[in-house]
C-alpha cells in the first residue's frame, strides 16, 4: 500500500491522469530512443532524441516531492529548503490544512510500515508512490502531466509539467479509454469520469437517475459513457467532430 489516507484522491483523478500521460508519452515517444536532462538554470526539463538533438519535448517542471529511501520518508516541495511554499506546491499543503488531511499538512511522511524494507521491492514502491502523488498534485492543482525522475541514491523526484501537449478533449478520451482501462484500478468509474471532465472542462450530464451513464461533450464530439452495477465502465458511444 501506498500512503492509504491519500488515495481516494488520487483514485478521483486517476482517469484524467491516465489521460495526461497517455498524451505526454505519445509526445515524447515520438522522439523515437531518447534521454531527458533537467537544466535548474533555465528551469527546464528536456526530452531529446538520441539521433537528432534538435528533436525536443521541452517542458517546465514544479517539484511536488522527493521519496527518498535513506530516510524512508516522504517531503513535499512547499517544505523543501529550495521549494516554493506558495506556489504550486503550497496548493498540496493549503488543501490538506483546509480539509483537514495531515498528511498534506504535514511536511514529511514516513513509509507506512508495510513498505517493502529494502531491494527491487522498495524501488518498485517508491515508483508507484511517485504515480499516486503526481495524481493528486494534479486532482488538487489542475495541472498535468506529470513525471517522476531518480536523483540519486534510489531517491525519486516528482514534478508536474507544463508540457507542449494540447488539453484532452472528448475525442481524444474515447480514442484512449478502450486502450487505457485495462491498465487502470477505477473503484468508482462514475466518479472517476466526472473528475476527469471537470479537470478537462467537458459538459457532462447523467442519463437518468440511476447514474447509469454519462454524457460528456466539448467542441470535438459528444460521448456516453455506459456502467454497469458495480460503477464500472462496460461500453463508450460516441458522436465525433463536431
Amino acid at each position: 500500500m501506498t500512503f492509504a489516507a491519500l488515495q481516494p484522491l488520487a483514485e478521483r483523478a486517476s482517469l484524467f491522469a491516465a489521460y495526461r500521460q497517455d498524451a505526454l508519452a505519445t509526445a515524447v515517444n515520438a522522439l523515437g530512443d531518447h534521454r531527458w536532462d533537467a537544466d535548474l538554470g533555465a528551469g527546464t526539463l528536456t526530452f531529446t532524441a538520441s539521433d537528432d538533438s534538435s528533436h525536443q519535448v521541452v517542458t517546465k517542471p514544479t517539484l511536488i516531492a522527493t521519496i527518498a529511501p535513506g530516510p524512508r520518508s516522504m517531503l513535499w516541495a512547499w517544505a523543501h529548503p529550495q521549494g516554493d511554499p506558495s506556489g504550486v506546491a503550497g496548493q498540496l499543503r493549503d488543501y490538506g490544512t483546509q480539509y483537514e488531511l495531515t498528511d498534506l499538512a504535514q511536511p514529511e511522511l514516513a513509509f507506512p510500515e508495510d513498505a517493502p524494507a529494502d531491494g527491487e521491492k522498495l524501488d518498485a514502491w517508491i515508483l508507484r508512490t511517485a504515480e499516486q502523488i503526481g495524481t493528486i498534485a494534479t486532482e488538487i492543482t489542475g495541472r498535468s502531466p506529470h513525471f517522476s525522475a531518480p536523483v540519486g541514491g534510489g531517491t525519486r523526484a516528482v514534478f508536474l509539467l507544463d508540457a507542449p501537449i494540447p488539453p484532452t478533449t472528448v475525442a481524444d478520451a474515447v480514442i484512449a479509454t478502450p486502450r487505457l482501462l485495462p491498465a487502470l484500478t477505477l473503484t468508482d468509474a462514475r466518479s472517476a469520469l466526472w473528475d476527469a471532465a471537470r479537470l478537462a472542462g467537458w459538459n457532462l450530464q447523467w442519463v437518468d437517475e440511476a447514474f447509469s451513464a454519462a454524457m460528456v461533450s466539448d467542441a470535438s464530439g459528444t460521448a456516453t459513457f455506459r456502467f454497469d452495477e458495480h460503477a464500472r465502465i462496460i461500453g463508450v458511444e460516441s458522436q465525433l467532430g463536431g
